[in-house]
């Protein structure tokens, strides 16, 4: 017996010695990494993907006290809730709903909780509708009128079928006037603006302007004359027709169909109409501009300002990280200089994310766009032009954060090749620097891509900083229009990681944005994720050609 106790300990004993335990932790904990960070995509996706959803609407009676009135509104959400009906009692547990009443205009606010016990008549009707306005939230209610300037059209059921044909004339509208504000007004304005810098450089030269930059002007503003003009007629035939809307109190309301973008009714859609009605949402989520402060509307600028950022950033990291981590593997004397710099790298590794964006606001842009703005664009001033937060300073700023972890990386990988391989290159006539580029370099190819990686992980995601060198709550125009230089670094910008601080922490209306912020941040991981697969993926490839000895 003691003889078998004794052979049981000295196996255990043996087991926690050859590492197997360890390896199994190992594999617990990538377990449950694995888990939470898919348990986090599937909470925002269930959160956030489930806002697009046609919800369907409710009508009821609820009573509260001695009054009673009607609720129309989608249900948002339900809780179990514990009300105190005095010091001396005990809780009482109840259900309570929260019902989005919609009609911030009429009835504010939008969100409400009701209690269930105290909820009657509970019914879906299929007249109910949605109104998706272009400002103060959606509307519900039950359309009972159409007007065309003022004049009765239909009532009723008949409101529908002239009503589809009248929504696609208002969205054809609104259509050309954005085309006339955003491009040919727009148009006319850089152009006025070019000239109106022009002017003011001759003036700076001591130079007079010429007769024909004069008689340019004033074709401008004619033309700009013309389209205000023109806009102001669509105007007019946009707010032509109008619809009257009964409410939950009983209220008719009269919305004008300029207002409104789109109208449906979601207890009388099919599934595969709802199904082709969230696709579109979806669509639209991903492909708009915000409004409403930021709670309605779609992402599009954002999304283009964060892969925007993180590219230049990974164009500018990648060469200073991997010059860097080469001379100090490469060229160097490995002496206390050298390893007082790596130790002050890694230390920068650590350093705070806003100490890198105060760096960059007094840095980048008041020295060296301010000295930028004096040298190249002084008749723009006292306007700064890159004396200014904007996407260059920003990409710039998030690159020196990210580089100790490109040069740790990529030094890493460089240390990791064999010595006979440099000697072998050396040895058949090969240069240092040739024996740099053709061999070594390649073969530490995957190490600088993991550098790469991480740093577009970090870069990304960072928000703190890009408050100080170029987020903005929301972009006038995007970095890339039609006029030269295409390209304008010099703007600001909207960002993923910015849009969810501002639609979670700033917005005024915290029920109608908690979705949204779920919507936005697993787009910001989705993004992350795409960026890091591509990058895993050339890495992987280069990792099978250069560590097989497949390379040229």
């Amino acid at each position: 017996m003691a003889a078998g106790l004794a052979s049981d300990a000295i196996s255990k004993l043996s087991w926690w010695r050859s590492g197997t335990a360890f390896i199994w932790l190992n594999a617990l904990a990538i377990a449950i990494s694995v888990c939470a960070v898919v348990g986090l995509i599937a909470l925002l996706a269930v959160k956030g993907l489930g806002h697009f959803w046609p919800s369907q609407l409710v009508e009821f009676e609820y009573s509260e006290g001695s009054s009673s009135e009607r609720v129309i509104g989608e249900l948002a959400g339900r809780e179990i809730a514990e009300v105190y009906a005095g010091e001396e009692e005990s809780p009482r547990v109840i259900e309570r709903w929260l019902i989005k009443t919609g009609n911030r205009r009429a009835n504010a606010p939008d969100f409400r909780w009701v209690e269930r016990d105290a909820i009657s008549g509970l019914r879906w009707p299929t007249n109910l509708a949605v109104l998706e306005r272009t400002e103060w939230g959606s509307a519900y209610g039950r359309m009972i009128a159409l007007h065309e300037e003022g004049f009765l059209l239909a009532r009723d059921d008949d409101v529908w079928p002239e009503l589809d044909r009248r929504i696609a004339r208002v969205r054809l509208i609104r259509r050309d006037a954005l085309e006339i504000e955003s491009q040919q007004i727009g148009a006319i304005n850089y152009e006025l603006e070019q000239l109106r810098l022009e002017r003011r450089r001759l003036e700076l030269e001591g130079k007079g302007a010429p007769l024909e930059m004069g008689r340019k002007e004033r074709k401008l503003q004619e033309d700009y004359q013309g389209l205000e003009e023109q806009l102001q007629r669509l105007g007019a035939d946009l707010y032509r027709d109008s619809i009257d809307l009964e409410i939950m109190n009983g209220e008719v309301i009269r919305v004008a169909l300029g207002d409104l973008l789109r109208i449906w009714q979601p207890n009388a859609m099919s599934w595969w109409e709802k199904l082709f009605h969230y696709a579109a949402a979806l669509g639209r989520f991903l492909t708009e501009d915000p409004r409403e402060a930021n709670t309605e509307g779609g992402v599009f600028p954002a999304i283009f300002g964060t892969v925007m950022m993180v590219l230049l950033m990974s164009v500018v990291v990648t060469p200073l990280g991997v010059v860097a981590a080469v001379y100090l593997r490469e060229y160097s004397n490995q002496g206390p200089v050298v390893r007082m710099t790596r130790i002050a790298v890694n230390n920068l590794a650590g350093v705070p994310s806003i100490v890198y964006g105060v760096f960059g606001l007094g840095f980048f842009v008041y020295l060296i766009g301010g000295t930028l703005d004096d040298l190249f664009y002084a008749e723009a001033q006292p306007a700064p032009t890159f004396g200014t937060p904007g996407l260059l300073w920003a990409s710039l700023t998030l690159a020196l954060l990210t580089l100790p972890v490109v040069i740790v990386s990529t030094e890493e990988g460089l240390a990791r090749i064999p010595k006979s391989i440099r000697e072998g290159s050396l040895a058949l006539g090969a240069t240092k620097a040739e024996t740099l580029y053709r061999a070594v370099l390649p073969i530490a190819s995957p190490s600088i891509l993991t550098g790469v990686i991480l740093a577009v992980a970090r870069a990304a995601g960072e928000v703190a900083p890009l408050m100080l060198v170029g987020v903005v709550k929301l972009a006038p125009s995007l970095p890339v229009d039609a006029h030269f230089p295409y390209v304008h670094l010099e703007r600001k910008f909207m960002h993923l990681g910015f849009h969810i601080y501002d639609v979670g922490f700033q917005s005024p209306n915290v029920e109608a944005a908690r979705p949204l912020v779920y919507a936005t941040a697993l787009l910001l991981v989705l993004i992350i994720l795409a960026l890091n697969t591509t990058a895993i993926l050339l890495r992987n490839k280069l990792e099978r050609r250069f560590g097989t000895g497949e390379h040229d």
